[in-house]
């Protein structure tokens, strides 16, 4: 009784003090920018906000509140989405390099976005009726997941049936998929206005810079949402770690459950990509860290807390690394990633 106890509550431990860093690094990461604000700044404004207490402060409470906060909680929500859609996609997929950038989901994704963004927008190739202006928020996650979705049917279909023995070219069709998409955004926007091209860089190299409260709570839904449902199927996704036939042996419809986290994969990534554009290598780099510091179990929330607050201090170091300049964040992580990747190779072989 005591061995099947002691697992569960190593695991609430870490996930709490993983909790209690988030909600500090939230509040310390408010304080980095180009105007020159203090931690002590932040929690002044925090408690006027929450309590009336302490005194306004004025210009400093409306950057922290209206500009810095949605962008550190849409790098939280980014980091944890990218986490999760990669943990799972390495589990159902049995490829310990499965990630929504490597295996074309962020590709298609990206492309969905701007096929919407090129063609019906403004200044758009097909603009003119008003609809994509009156329906900005719901066409552009759309126009993404439709594409991410794509993708995933594309490698599933050639793969084949025999899916988890063929980890080699299940990456290989995903990379293939994600040049194939990125040469069809290049094309689209060889042919755009210069307005629509402009605005597509944003989606090309990422960033948080366009987050506001109004902005933030359909990825904050899908994420959470995509969580509850990715735990409801931990048992399921647990026994296909150990082979198709084991699972389907267990009572698994290894399919249609693998074609399931598939899509869900691909929904987050859509709703991440069509708001704050493609960030690689974060799917592949925080599912691996998280095992090997604490194996033994199916690390969800682990995972998500730990992609969030990676996150958290990635936009941070994107934000302070140049002066009076701005980096992109997909630039910083695809850094870090390329290097996590060869090291993942190197050990592998």
């Amino acid at each position: 009784m005591t061995v099947a106890i002691k697992p569960s509550l190593h695991q609430v431990g870490i996930n709490l003090s993983l909790l209690i860093i988030s909600l500090v690094s939230l509040v310390a990461a408010a304080s980095f920018g180009a105007a020159d604000l203090s931690f002590a700044d932040v929690l002044n404004v925090l408690e006027h906000k929450a309590f009336g207490s302490g005194e306004s402060a004025g210009i400093a409470e409306r950057i922290i509140i209206e500009l810095r906060f949605p962008r550190i909680l849409l790098a939280f929500t980014a980091g944890a989405g990218l986490s999760i859609a990669g943990s799972v996609l390495q589990t159902v997929t049995r490829n310990p390099l499965a990630d929504p950038y490597l295996f074309g989901i962020s590709s298609g994704a990206s492309f969905g976005a701007v096929v919407v963004l090129t063609l019906f927008s403004s200044s758009g190739l097909l603009s003119g009726s008003g609809l994509f202006e009156r329906y900005e928020w719901l066409s552009l996650p759309l126009g993404a997941f439709i594409g991410a979705g794509l993708s995933v049917l594309m490698v599933l279909s050639l793969c084949g049936r025999t899916m988890s023995s063929q980890i080699e070219r299940m990456l290989l069709s995903g990379v293939a998929i994600s040049f194939m998409f990125g040469a069809l955004t290049s094309l689209l926007l060889y042919f755009s206005s210069p307005q629509a091209a402009a605005s597509v860089l944003f989606w090309s190299l990422g960033s948080f810079a366009k987050a506001s409260w109004d902005t933030l709570y359909l990825p904050l839904a899908v994420v959470i949402f995509s969580t509850v449902i990715i735990l409801l199927f931990k048992r399921q996704i647990m026994a296909m770690r150990a082979g198709d036939e084991t699972a389907h042996t267990l009572g698994v419809n290894v399919a249609r459950l693998r074609l399931q986290m598939l899509l869900l994969c691909s929904l987050i990534t859509a709703i991440l990509v069509a708001n704050c554009g493609g960030i690689g290598f974060v799917g592949l780099m925080i599912p691996h860290t998280v095992r090997m510091l604490f194996p033994g179990y199916f690390p969800l929330l682990t995972t998500a807390l730990f992609g969030g607050l990676f996150m958290i201090w990635i936009d941070v170091l994107a934000r302070t690394l140049l002066e009076h300049q701005e980096l992109p964040i997909g630039i910083i992580t695809a850094v870090i990633g390329s290097v996590f990747f060869l090291t993942i190779l190197r050990r592998k072989s």
